[in-house]
């Protein structure tokens, strides 16, 4: 009796086995035959990548100014913005240092890049950072006011700061594709490793 129960077992685990793999196996054509993201949009403009490991969620750029500023960018995808029929569901935390030619300071902008629909994409700073080193990252160190506080005049100004360095809407739409691409990737490769793992040997 024990032998047919564990014959009966063994069938049953293999039957929810090949209902998982069925399961699996059409999660990736879905996945390869509506692939959003496989037209590169917007230009990195002058800014190098540093930093894209296809298994890591964020990506780095860098540039060097002629005059000797260095503009370093990083992103990584944030919350859903639960917009309908927007190309990208998921928001980019973008943070942008600067640091001028013999100054140990930087100013660190953090900001939300978003699909704003009909083809419009943009950045929105949050902070305004001012530190007085890279090593300056304490809790209680004082770093500046709410962005939001500030005199709207002074953040648009700030923001037309950063348009000026580069940090225009065709490098944010570049980020936000390419980030959406690279999770879209790491997904069907996540599926792929269960496949393999549930398949029969």
């Amino acid at each position: 009796m024990s032998r047919v129960t564990t014959f009966l077992q063994k069938g049953k685990k293999a039957l929810q086995n090949l209902e998982l793999l069925k399961v699996l196996q059409s999660e990736i054509r879905h996945e390869l035959s509506n692939d959003l993201y496989k037209n590169e949009t917007g230009s990195p403009g002058d800014f190098v990548i540093d930093w894209n490991s296809p298994s890591s969620k964020d990506i780095i750029l860098r540039k060097k100014c002629e005059s000797g500023e260095e503009i370093a960018i990083s992103a990584l995808l944030g919350e859903e913005t639960f917009v309908e029929d927007n190309l990208y569901p998921k928001e980019a935390n973008m943070k942008v240092c600067i640091k001028k030619n013999g100054l140990d300071s930087i100013l660190q902008f953090d900001c939300k890049v978003l699909d704003e629909g009909q083809n419009k994409i943009d950045y929105h700073i949050q902070n305004a950072h001012y530190l007085k080193s890279p090593t300056d990252l304490g809790s209680s160190v004082y770093k500046g006011p709410i962005f939001s506080d500030l005199d709207p005049a002074l953040q648009q100004e700030l923001k037309q700061y950063l348009i000026s360095r580069g940090i225009r809407s065709s490098l944010t739409a570049f980020l936000l594709h390419h980030i959406h691409h690279t999770e879209q990737d790491q997904y069907i490769k996540w599926l792929q490793n269960l496949e393999a793992m549930v398949a029969p040997s």
